[in-house]
């Protein structure tokens, strides 16, 4: 065959692929240009031909970070890093990055090949993915963070007392937050104070105020936290902590909505939403004596139970989606995500630091990934498995069946075993979930969740 046919037969096979490809030599020029790769940098064939790469496709990597600079250089092929391409209408579009060697039979290195996807669409579906399981800075699609989310705005219509229950990093200010930016009040200020970060007397001074000479120091007037909240919230974070004397004081401001600051013999009249969080089992604190029953049935007029992470793990890969998405503003990266590997040991993990530790771990990830991706080795020791390969590069097909048979498991203890739901509430048909239990080897509840066990 002749080489104008074989190079017909080779752009016949490369406009066939829905992924852009471009050939360079050696003085980087390119040689060939595929449909696809038209299609998404805008510029035609004919116009590439020839001309240095980094012309084509002014990308964000081509000056300090070049894939297919460092696979010439060398000699290993790249393998799915991203950056960003400009377009010939001036559009950024984000991309999917692999390079290869371009060489002869016989083995003489003659340039080198690049294919790129676009990850527009990817992009697009997952704004459009978390916009729809996202409420004002909280992420969620499980059923206990849905029904959270369907709470919110009624409570945030009425002026009654709330107690936020949850661990450590679960989120407890997040939601105070949301309840005051859905409120009438959201035009005045939202305070927050943590009551156990302070001891009594300068928590006191700090809640309430102080006049000038109500103690050493106190040189002028001081307005408090309630004071500086009037009209809008007031956010007490570990409430639980407080001792039974400050308790005391809360219970009368409470109670008649004002105060008198430290030094003051008058009282202060204050307009404020109150919104309380604790990490603690308050209930226990009462019936052992540490916690006064008014003051406790005076903070829970509304009550909101946060579940920690390990009982909602399919909402961990969208706070995973939104971290990255954070960290890649907030450190001027171009990540695109988590390997499969990745994926599957942080849905395993349990969490005891909830949130707050996945963002932690996240964190950490970026701190040490060079490439695209974040792998195993990216993690914290204690999450790496024993035996995983140093650069992660191998799936885990178990590893992501123990993913999926956990995330079922989860769903039946939810619903009491009743599979119709359990089904419903992980997205997919009764069929469907049926056949994973065959398949995953997972037995069955003794009952469905309709009837109770004889």
């Amino acid at each position: 065959m002749s080489s104008s046919r074989i190079s017909e037969s080779q752009d016949v096979i490369l406009d066939s692929i829905n992924e852009g490809v471009f050939t360079v030599d050696l003085d980087w020029r390119i040689t060939a240009f595929n449909h696809a790769a038209e299609r998404i940098t805008g510029v035609s064939r004919r116009d590439a031909m020839g001309r240095p790469c980094c012309e084509v496709f002014r990308a964000s990597i081509c000056e300090s970070a070049c894939a297919l600079r460092r696979t010439l250089g060398t000699g290993k092929p790249t393998v799915n890093a991203t950056a960003h391409i400009v377009s010939h209408s001036g559009q950024r579009i984000p991309i999917r990055i692999s390079t290869a060697l371009l060489k002869t039979p016989d083995g003489k290195l003659i340039g080198g090949v690049e294919t790129f996807q676009d990850l527009s669409q990817v992009e697009q579906l997952q704004k459009e993915l978390e916009a729809r399981y996202t409420f004002e800075d909280i992420v969620g699609r499980s059923a206990a963070m849905r029904n959270l989310f369907e709470l919110l705005p009624q409570v945030a219509e009425s002026d009654s007392t709330v107690l936020i229950e949850g661990a450590s990093g679960t989120g407890k200010e997040l939601f105070a937050r949301a309840l005051h930016n859905l409120s009438r009040r959201k035009k005045k200020r939202f305070v927050a104070i943590n009551c156990a970060a302070l001891p009594d007397t300068l928590l006191e001074s700090e809640l309430f105020g102080h006049k000038a000479g109500a103690f050493t120091d106190a040189r002028r007037d001081k307005l408090g936290r309630f004071a500086l909240a009037d009209g809008g919230t007031i956010f007490l974070d570990e409430i639980g902590d407080i001792s039974q004397a400050m308790q005391v004081r809360l219970l009368r401001v409470l109670q008649e909505r004002s105060f008198e600051p430290l030094g003051s013999v008058e009282s202060v009249k204050v307009n404020v939403r109150v919104v309380t969080a604790t990490n603690k089992d308050l209930v226990k604190l009462v019936r052992a004596g540490k916690f006064r029953e008014d003051l406790f049935y005076r903070i829970r007029v509304v009550h909101l139970k946060l579940p920690p992470l390990r009982q909602r793990r399919e909402d961990i890969p969208l706070l995973i989606d939104r971290l990255v998405a954070k960290f890649n503003r907030l450190q001027g990266k171009d990540i695109v995500g988590v390997s499969n590997e990745v994926l599957a040991r942080l849905m395993e993990h349990d969490y005891p630091g909830n949130v707050r530790e996945l963002e932690n771990i996240i964190e950490q990830a970026f701190v040490l990934c060079r490439g695209g991706l974040i792998e195993l080795h990216h993690l914290p020791t204690e999450l790496r498995p024993p035996a995983a390969p140093a650069g992660g590069e191998l799936s885990s097909p178990t590893s992501l069946k123990s993913m999926e048979r956990l995330l079922i498991d989860e769903a039946l203890r939810r619903h009491g075993g009743n599979r119709r739901l359990a089904a419903k509430d992980l997205g997919i048909d009764a069929s469907t979930l049926y056949r994973k239990l065959q398949s995953l080897n997972i037995q069955p509840p003794q009952f469905d969740g309709r009837h109770r066990p004889r």
